[in-house]
């Protein structure tokens, strides 16, 4: 069973993975709740282009969004070139783009879980807390939020295993640098592409896979727990 150890450089990939995986996640989630709620609960000119938008990640190809990502974020596009010179964040060939590139193509799924439990809700719960005076903050955050948490549950840890897993764009923002940008999937490629790498490829795809199948269980448990609790 020596094959099944990992070398340090394949742990560096693991960790560096739930690393960037983890950070995708964190950031995203914030910006995901408020986009869910909004599509969820309001009315406006161009939803229909924002719900568009949001989805986009999941239609187009991994390169291509890869790519846009590069001309925007990398050091001569203008948003990265901006927060270069105001904040010292760079995110071409760094892990900090990894994560981005992965919390971009996680978003949808992060979002579409989160506006379904949203949509689940009553509406007349939100009213009746809405004529006892309280402010739409204070609903959401008093109503809403405690009975959708199943679904941010649900929604980020989707997010994360699907971050877990991209590729495409990754490799394309932010190259494939061992210790630095080089994750799970970018290891694994790396493998298939030399002599005698079956073995390296095939221990990080069951890792792969046995992460993966955690991070789903560990969301259909912890989305039960909570609503259980929020039942009693």
């Amino acid at each position: 069973m020596e094959w099944l150890q990992l070398s340090p450089e394949e742990w560096v990939a693991v960790r560096l993975s739930i690393k960037v995986s983890i950070w995708a996640t964190l950031v995203s989630l914030p910006v995901g709740i408020l986009v869910a709620h909004v599509l969820a609960r309001r009315e406006f000119v161009g939803k229909s282009l924002l719900n568009g938008l949001v989805h986009l990640p999941l239609i187009l190809p991994p390169v291509v969004t890869g790519y846009l990502l590069l001309l925007s974020f990398g050091r001569r596009g203008p948003v990265g070139s901006f927060l270069d010179q105001c904040c010292g964040l760079v995110f071409s060939f760094r892990w900090t783009g990894a994560a981005l590139a992965c919390g971009v193509m996680a978003f949808p799924l992060m979002v579409r879980a989160i506006r379904l439990s949203i949509e689940a809700v009553d509406r007349k719960l939100e009213a009746a807390a809405g004529t006892l005076g309280a402010s739409p903050m204070m609903v959401f955050a008093t109503v809403t939020l405690p009975l959708i948490l199943p679904g941010i549950v649900a929604g980020a840890i989707l997010a994360f295993a699907k971050a877990m897993g991209e590729f495409g764009a990754t490799i394309t923002f932010v190259s494939n640098i061992p210790g630095e940008t080089q994750t799970l999937p970018s290891a694994i490629y790396t493998f298939t592409q030399v002599p005698g790498g079956e073995a390296g490829a095939l221990r990080l795809t069951l890792v792969s896979i046995a992460i993966a199948m955690i991070a789903l269980v560990a969301s259909e448990i912890l989305a039960r727990r909570i609503s259980r609790r929020i039942a009693a």
